[in-house]
Order: structure tokens, then C-alpha cells, then sequence
């Protein structure tokens, strides 16, 4: 199991990122200043650093200094609301492996979690590659490329249709609330309303349904949402 440490100061944030992280088999654990998180990184042994730029105590970007001084060479992604290019520059040379703005969806996390797990896979664990496309009756999500087919045809999606797609397929029947996809899409912004999901899925369907077809994203009526990997039989 890969053992991931998340370096976040943002204590919602922290559990949200743990939660989604331990449910995809990761080993999730938090540090909730630079000093902390820099400590474990320099005495304990992980697969892969999450680690917040604006920290209290020592910068992310200290932190990432501090541990390739010390010839510690585990990946690191970078999480900050800094999106001047500048500021990303700064970090992948400081170190950094890869580098999410913030707010970010957790489908494209995860994805970025996957490509940079992957470099430490130990003997006969090189299929898990194709592990990371996500597939449900005939519509199939490829996460690290970014693509979206039905049928084998090409579907395109922005940003948010795909995180919203990715996170109903991985769990095919499971019934999604509102506030969850609100949650693991949005992260969680304050600014965010619950109608967006609804706005989102309209578009989702739009895009992936067909004629004369009940659509695959089912609404359950006071709950949320859930996708059906075969359109239902018509009564």
C-alpha cells in the first residue's frame, strides 16, 4: 500500500483530501504545519508528498528545499491558490514534482497522485497503468489523458463535466448527495452553490446521453445522483 503524507494546514481540506485518498487504497496521513511535515518527511518513509505552498511555521516551498538539501527524493505535489506563472517555476525548481491549483477537482488529484506513484512500483506492478481508466457499461474515462468515450466515440467535457463524470463512475449504482459531489468536485467552495451540481449534470447528459435512451446519470429524488452502467430496461 502507497503511503502518502498530506502536508495541509486547512484541516477541512486535510480530512477531505484523506478521506478520498484512503477510499482509492492509499495509506493517508496529515501534518498540519511545514516544521511537522518536513520532520516526518526527513524520518519516515512515504511514496508521495501533498504539500500545501502557504503553511504555518515553514513554507512549502521550504519544505521542498529542505528535503532535496537532504537528498530525499520523494515526489511531491505541490497544492497552492498562487497561479502566476512565476510561482510555478519557482516551485518545480525549488524541487517539486508536479504542481494543482487551487480549488482543484479530486478526479485530476487522484490522476496526478497515480502518474506520480508509479515511479515506485515494486516487481509485476506495472499494470497498474490501465488500472487508472475508469470504465461502466460503454462509457469509458481515461483520467492521466484526460478523455472520455462512448461507444468508442470521443466525448468532449471541460474541466468540471469530467471531474463529475469521473467521480459517478468510479462507484457505478453508488448514490451520490449533493453536497458529496459538492464536496469532491468543487472542493468544497464556500462560494459554490448546490444548484451548480444539478446545472452540471443537465450538461453531462447533453453530452452523453441518446436519443430514445433513458439517460445513464439517474437522479434519485431527494438524494443526489448515481450512474447506471447499462440504460435500464423501459417498463
Amino acid at each position: 500500500m502507497k503511503r502518502i503524507l498530506i502536508v495541509e494546514d486547512e484541516a477541512k481540506l486535510a480530512r477531505l483530501i484523506s478521506r478520498v485518498l484512503g477510499e482509492e487504497g492509499y495509506a493517508a496521513e496529515t501534518a498540519g504545519d511545514g516544521r511537522s511535515g518536513l520532520s516526518r518527511a526527513l524520518t519516515e518513509s512515504f511514496d508521495l508528498l501533498i504539500l500545501d505552498w502557504m503553511l504555518p511555521d515553514r513554507s512549502g516551498l521550504q519544505v521542498v528545499r529542505g528535503l532535496r538539501a537532504a537528498e530525499v527524493s520523494v515526489p511531491v505535489l505541490m497544492l497552492t491558490a498562487r497561479d502566476q506563472i512565476e510561482d510555478r517555476v519557482e516551485g518545480l525548481d525549488a524541487g517539486a514534482d508536479d504542481y494543482l491549483p487551487k480549488p482543484f477537482a479530486f478526479p485530476e488529484l487522484l490522476a496526478r497522485v497515480r502518474a506520480l506513484t508509479r515511479r515506485s512500483w515494486g516487481p509485476g506492478e506495472e499494470g497498474k497503468d490501465a488500472a487508472a481508466q475508469l470504465a461502466a457499461g460503454d462509457v469509458a474515462l481515461d483520467p492521466v489523458r484526460h478523455e472520455v468515450r462512448r461507444a468508442g466515440e470521443r466525448v468532449e467535457l471541460t474541466a468540471k463535466e469530467f471531474a463529475l463524470l469521473a467521480t459517478l463512475i468510479q462507484r457505478p449504482g453508488q448514490v451520490f448527495t449533493r453536497s458529496v459531489l459538492l464536496d469532491t468536485v468543487w472542493g468544497g467552495s464556500a462560494e459554490v452553490y448546490t444548484n451548480v451540481v444539478d446545472l452540471y449534470v443537465s450538461y453531462l447528459r447533453k453530452k452523453l446521453d441518446r436519443n430514445g435512451e433513458p439517460s445513464r446519470i439517474r437522479t434519485v429524488r431527494g438524494v443526489g445522483y448515481t450512474f447506471e452502467p447499462q440504460a435500464p430496461e423501459p417498463r
